[in-house]
């Protein structure tokens, strides 16, 4: 189909405790379950977009390479004003275009969807969050879970 990538994963890029392990989830276990265990290619930003390349076209480019999209869900991307320029190119693909599947993970307990941006609400309520749960903190890497079978169930084939 063209595209190089199975998932550009999209999370919040901050430098508080929480994103501490945001950060080590995106950069650490995604990759060693999904690439290493399982063999997809997923595109994550500061990774695999290089320095001295035009971040917003580089970005765009590798949205429309993936076969789908992450978005991790945190408190830390709800209450932020500013939505990331990834974040809204992948709603905008997904919802607009409509030529790309999201997969949103939930990985803090949100409780209310109302502080979420409209096509958020929308695709969540389309189908859903896959759920993070504190015991897979106890052992993250564990790629038997539910939480890991239910990523992959969206995955493409």
């Amino acid at each position: 189909d063209g595209n190089i990538y199975d998932a550009y994963v999209i999370y919040p890029k901050s430098h508080t405790s929480e994103a501490n392990f945001v950060e080590y989830f995106v950069y650490q276990i995604m990759p060693d379950i999904l690439e290493n265990k399982y063999g997809y290619k997923l595109c994550i930003y500061g990774r695999d977009i290089y320095p001295g390349e035009d971040t917003a076209s580089a970005i765009e480019k590798r949205m429309q390479k993936s076969r789908r999209l992450i978005i991790l869900l945190t408190h830390q991307l709800i209450d932020c004003t500013e939505h990331a320029y990834d974040q809204h190119i992948a709603l905008y693909n997904a919802l607009i275009q409509n030529n790309t599947k999201v997969i949103l993970l939930e990985m803090e307990t949100i409780g209310t969807y109302e502080k979420l941006q409209e096509s958020l609400r929308y695709i969540i309520n389309q189908q859903g969050t896959v759920k993070w749960k504190k015991e897979d903190t106890v052992h993250p890497e564990s790629y038997n879970s539910k939480f890991w079978k239910q990523v992959r169930y969206h995955m493409p084939l």
